[in-house]
């Protein structure tokens, strides 16, 4: 097989700002893999959060010795979970479609995929600039907003102003302090926010299971595999599955389901990305509880051919686009 990686730059719509920072742009990696008949295809976004770069990413795909062949099974032990993995993963996902004649949703054994509802993702900024946001898209039924922890209240009651039928689900981002979380949860709950992302820094979120919280919290930068599981519980009640986190669509699938059996709800998120990281990740986001899978949404284009996102709701995949 080729494998070939290209470093790519999107230009965003707008500024996009969440606790840690703002960016312009997202730097993405997109692979095309080829066994001399098929092409696979798959896409990744290095988050520095992680210690990723997307030179580091372009460095372990160009480094991987593909001669001897290489599949699913095969790649869960040779890449640890994160960005270069979750790339080849869904290129291989995608290649092995092709050569079957089949779709991936087959291929996993999944029921043939529906059109979901996204969430719609508001910046963060003052509370005038995020109730105006709210305003603009007032007609979205999801919106999940950035918060940092000092005047969250304040964020979240422009936003249910400018938006009062949209249901609404907060991200701390790691931002808030422990002190923060009971009583901006009390406070948020008045609002009908109806869950908390990631409120405090992951290495310190064992706190959690001895602080109430009348809104259910989300774990994301604490949860990347199946294997996280079993500390998150009394702490979270939702986990948030990402590709780019769990290192592919092979390890989403068992995340998810491992997650299910032990009593988690489960959100499907991803990185600011194009709608070829979306795809993969439309598959596992079918049936659960929140979908957040509005990258291309925050992009000033998409990728071509891309998925349908008709306000909100976002349709299947179509195989010339992935799987």
């Amino acid at each position: 097989m080729k494998l070939i990686a290209r470093a790519e730059q999107w230009p965003l719509a707008e500024v996009f700002t969440i606790s840690r920072g703002s960016r312009t742009e997202t730097e993405l990696v997109a692979i095309e893999l080829a066994d001399g008949e098929f092409i696979g295809h798959g896409e990744c976004m290095a988050n520095p959060r992680y210690g990723e770069t997307q030179e580091d990413v372009l460095a372990t795909l160009g480094g991987l010795d593909l001669a001897s062949g290489l599949d699913r099974d095969s790649l869960q032990a040779l890449l640890p979970a994160g960005a270069a993995r979750n790339a080849l993963d869904c290129a291989l996902w995608d290649l092995e479609a092709k050569r079957a004649g089949k779709r991936v949703w087959e291929m996993a054994g999944l029921t043939p995929p529906d059109s979901v509802t996204t969430a719609f993702t508001l910046s963060l900024a003052t509370p005038e600039k995020m109730g105006a946001s709210a305003k603009r898209h007032a007609d979205r039924p999801l919106l999940k907003l950035k918060v940092t922890g000092e005047g969250d209240f304040e964020r979240v009651a422009a936003v249910r102003e400018g938006a009062p039928n949209a249901r609404l689900i907060v991200d701390a981002n790691e931002g808030w302090t422990a002190d923060m979380v009971e009583p901006l949860s009390d406070e948020l709950k008045t609002l009908g926010v109806e869950m908390i992302e990631q409120p405090l820094p992951a290495a310190k979120d064992a706190v959690l299971a001895d602080l109430s919280h009348p809104v259910p919290l989300c774990a994301d930068e604490s949860c990347h595999t199946s294997a996280d599981l079993a500390q998150l519980k009394g702490r979270y009640e939702i986990v948030n599955i990402k590709l780019d986190k769990t290192g592919g669509f092979t390890e989403a699938l068992k995340l998810k389901q491992e997650a299910y059996d032990l009593g988690f709800q489960v959100m499907v998120g991803c990185m600011v990305a194009t709608s070829l990281a979306m795809a993969p990740a439309h598959l596992v986001a079918q049936g659960v509880a929140y979908v957040d899978i509005d990258g291309p949404l925050l992009l000033a284009r998409d990728r071509q051919p891309g998925l349908f996102y008709e306000g909100s709701s976002v349709g299947p995949p179509d195989a010339a686009l992935w799987g």
